[in-house]
């Protein structure tokens, strides 16, 4: 059973090429809010989003893609925007359990066979939706026979204990004594923590959420400062240190004492207002901005920033533990802003996706874009989208 749904945005009402509904499938607790294009009898592209979004992000490129002969789907995963039927709770309440990464994986294949599809041409994924999407390619090769990763890369299976006891690992550790790394961020000169856990904390949501009267300048700064119409030089880190990581920006290593909210507003300096003013309207206007606004405000960050709680948790990731050495086999594009500091914030990024991936496409550098190439340079990312589905 289908509903269609209030649209979200002119630019999504007003296309010809665009279309939203409701779909719900027997086999799983959601109500996806789908938003698709394109003709439902040729291949399917499957798009996942990062944070803080959902399918929206994705409008500058689904036309271009079905004109090319897809059926693009992009859909509200779970935990996010108009989707519903996922745990709602709040911190100390809610079930993390269903935002096991192994189950944002089912959802993908539930929605697929609930459209009537066996397999997926090509998923592709951004920001955080790059994790659900590298490991419906990792697990179910036989169903999704490509893989794109924009920003976020895939750095391997687990790694887990080989031919050692107990007692010889903790001999191990006590001869080279790994420091908390958390806690070496918050011994720096300036203390920082890091952005994964502040997001995993019981603060977050409230504190992004709070004031409503000020989240629209949260946002529009939030992603100002992560384009590349701000200062972003991106370069690699040698080590996984903290005094490495205070290269990266305080969106990813914050001021300890700070929120996120607060975070943003300390870097929007008079410079980078200036730019955000002359800049933003081309590739986020306010009107495209308020769908952000209005749908953070409806829903807040909760249901987001569980899936930053899982991600923290090994107990909550022991489930990929079957998959520890296995390879992501199927052809995986890379592609990343130049302005985008998610390559560089673990060392050596690129050598560990091409250890992990088997047929490794990348990085294709996307010239003009920060952290939403989608958003920021959306025909470069078609174009380079098209050319690695023809090649592979």
């Amino acid at each position: 059973m289908d509903s269609t749904t209030e649209p979200l945005n002119s630019s999504i009402s007003s296309s010809s090429h665009l279309q939203e509904r409701q779909a719900i499938s027997s086999v799983s607790d959601l109500s996806y809010h789908v938003v698709e294009a394109g003709h439902k009898d040729s291949p399917l592209l499957i798009l996942l989003h990062g944070f803080p979004e959902f399918a929206y992000p994705w409008r500058k490129i689904m036309a271009p893609l079905a004109q090319a002969g897809y059926y693009v789907v992009a859909f509200d995963q779970r935990g996010y925007g108009r989707t519903t039927g996922w745990d709602a709770r709040p911190y100390h309440e809610v079930d993390l359990n269903p935002f096991a990464f192994t189950n944002l994986v089912r959802d993908v294949i539930v929605l697929a066979h609930r459209l009537r599809y066996r397999e997926v041409e090509c998923i592709i994924g951004h920001d955080f939706g790059c994790v659900p999407a590298s490991l419906c390619a990792l697990i179910r090769l036989d169903f999704f026979k490509r893989v794109v990763l924009m920003g976020h890369p895939f750095l391997g299976t687990p790694i887990l204990p080989f031919n050692s006891s107990p007692e010889d690992e903790a001999a191990t550790s006590k001869g080279h004594p790994q420091p908390d790394l958390h806690e070496e961020l918050a011994k720096l000169p300036h203390p920082k923590k890091h952005y994964r856990k502040y997001y995993s904390g019981p603060d977050a949501a409230a504190g992004m959420s709070h004031p409503a009267s000020t989240l629209k300048s949260f946002l529009r700064g939030y992603f100002h400062l992560k384009s590349a119409d701000a200062y972003n030089d991106p370069q690699p880190i040698q080590s996984l240190t903290a005094k490495e990581l205070d290269k990266l920006p305080p969106y990813y290593i914050m001021p300890l004492h700070l929120g996120m909210r607060d975070t943003i507003a300390e870097a929007m300096t008079p410079e980078e207002q200036s730019k955000m003013k002359r800049r933003c309207d081309r590739w986020l206007p306010d009107s495209d901005l308020q769908v952000y606004v209005d749908e953070f405000a409806r829903t807040g960050f909760q249901g987001a920033l569980n899936w930053c709680r899982v991600s923290s948790d090994p107990g909550l990731q022991r489930d990929l533990d079957i998959y520890a050495g296995r390879k992501l086999e199927v052809p995986c594009l890379y592609m990343v802003g130049t302005k985008d500091w998610l390559l560089h914030q673990t060392p050596n990024t690129v050598d560990w996706m091409r250890e992990a991936c088997t047929q490794f496409h990348g990085p294709v550098m996307i010239e003009g874009a920060g952290h939403w190439p989608q958003q920021e340079q959306p025909k470069k990312v078609v174009d380079e989208i098209l050319e690695f589905l023809k090649r592979n």
